[in-house]
């Protein structure tokens, strides 16, 4: 099946406005989510004019397994650069070249040329990046497909069966190359690129030697999404299921799933006091359809905890920072800030008595201050559009504002 390019101009037009200005560029993001499509949508639009010369190294390429030190690396663009044109250097997986970051900050710092780096691991923000003067990095995070983009890229109609298949198989690029009616392929071809994720950007990468530990944890964590949990608790619960490990090996592991992206640690936060609590987080996964190969769920029974995914992922994807919400008595699902704004977001699967109303907006009703408040369900319009000022959304609405 002929794959459908579709331009993700929000993050080509990011990165455009920060090319010509002396700074690193750096794409991170969890594999698979389409980090080098974007940069070669970018280059794509920036070779209209003659003037650019293009260094591409792609340690994905057996072209380039011979780099694998920084000095090699800088030896190679030394050798490739032009006098007379522009110089762009990519370099895809930067992570696999043993301190690339000293070769970058010495691109860098000599002016020859725009550096674009392109990492499936937040390592790649580590070592002397993290030493750079302000300006002198600019990094984006790239998400997986929105659902708005996962309609888009499959050709469908935006209804209930588009969601529905969102929520199954999930929003990495590459799916429409396989039908996504064609299950079987799609969830071997997730199935794979969890492995690889496993393979590449966690064990090779961190001192992982209990596979069996790791597959179990994230089998426990896709599980569990949206749900308190601790080292020890997660610790625990393994040891009920024949796997012992200490709460650090717990903690340790769970560090190197962040890293590659695969979930995010979402913090609580306090709303009466106002404040970060560092226990009990949360987690939910970069890509609900690897979640669901993770957990041998391949006829995707829809969850309020699968709605919170979706819902937490489109918060991240409009840049807010999100938490999970505590209050004096109960929770609030997200708490969602982006400089001086702040939402609120209740998720529940249905509305479906009084009892139900009563508790999913009665907590948003708690919070004594006038910023935006949501519910979010399955349930399509009715008398819920608006009680007290929150506003109630079916989940394939609330996916579908652009702008919140």
């Amino acid at each position: 099946m002929e794959q459908l390019l579709v331009e993700r101009k929000e993050y080509v037009g990011k990165l455009r406005i920060m090319l010509g200005k002396g700074i690193i560029v750096s794409l991170t993001g969890q594999r698979g989510v389409g980090k080098s499509s974007i940069v070669r949508m970018l280059m794509d639009g920036l070779r209209s004019g003659s003037d650019i010369h293009l260094i591409n190294i792609n340690k994905e390429s057996t072209d380039f397994y011979g780099i694998v030190t920084y000095k090699e690396m800088v030896a190679y663009v030394d050798e490739h650069l032009s006098s007379e044109k522009r110089n762009y250097v990519i370099v895809d997986e930067a992570q696999e070249i043993e301190e690339f970051e000293k070769g970058i900050s010495e691109l860098q710092s000599r002016g020859v040329c725009d550096i674009i780096v392109i990492g499936s691991n937040a390592g790649v923000l580590d070592g002397e990046f993290g030493t750079l003067p302000e300006g002198h990095l600019f990094n984006c995070q790239v998400q997986g497909l929105s659902y708005l983009e996962f309609v888009l890229f499959h050709k469908l109609h935006n209804n209930d069966t588009a969601l529905e298949l969102y929520l199954q198989h999930g929003g990495l690029p590459q799916l429409p190359r396989f039908g996504i009616d064609n299950q079987d392929v799609v969830d071997d071809y997730l199935m794979s690129m969890l492995n690889t994720i496993l393979l590449k950007d966690i064990l090779e990468r961190g001192n992982i030697r209990n596979i069996p530990l790791l597959r179990m944890l994230i089998k426990y964590l896709g599980e569990n999404l949206g749900k308190r949990l601790s080292a020890r608790s997660i610790a625990s619960a393994l040891k009920n299921r024949g796997m012992d490990a200490s709460p650090n090996i717990i903690l340790g592991y769970l560090d190197y799933l962040c890293k590659s992206f695969l979930i995010s640690r979402v913090a609580r936060y306090n709303i009466p006091a106002r404040k970060v609590l560092e226990y009990d987080e949360k987690f939910y996964f970069e890509d609900i359809g690897l979640r669901n190969v993770a957990v041998s769920s391949t006829h995707l029974k829809i969850t309020d905890k699968t709605m919170e995914n979706a819902v937490y992922k489109h918060l991240c994807r409009q840049g807010f920072k999100v938490y999970t919400g505590q209050l004096n008595k109960g929770e609030v699902d997200f708490v969602a800030e982006r400089g001086n704004e702040r939402i609120y977001v209740q998720v529940t699967q249905l509305l479906a008595s009084e009892e139900d109303i009563n508790r999913e907006f009665g907590s948003l009703k708690s919070i004594r201050d006038n910023h935006p408040k949501y519910v979010v369900s399955m349930d399509h319009a009715s008398g819920l559009t608006n009680i007290d000022g929150i506003r109630h959304y079916h989940l394939r609405d609330f996916l579908c504002i652009e702008q919140l």
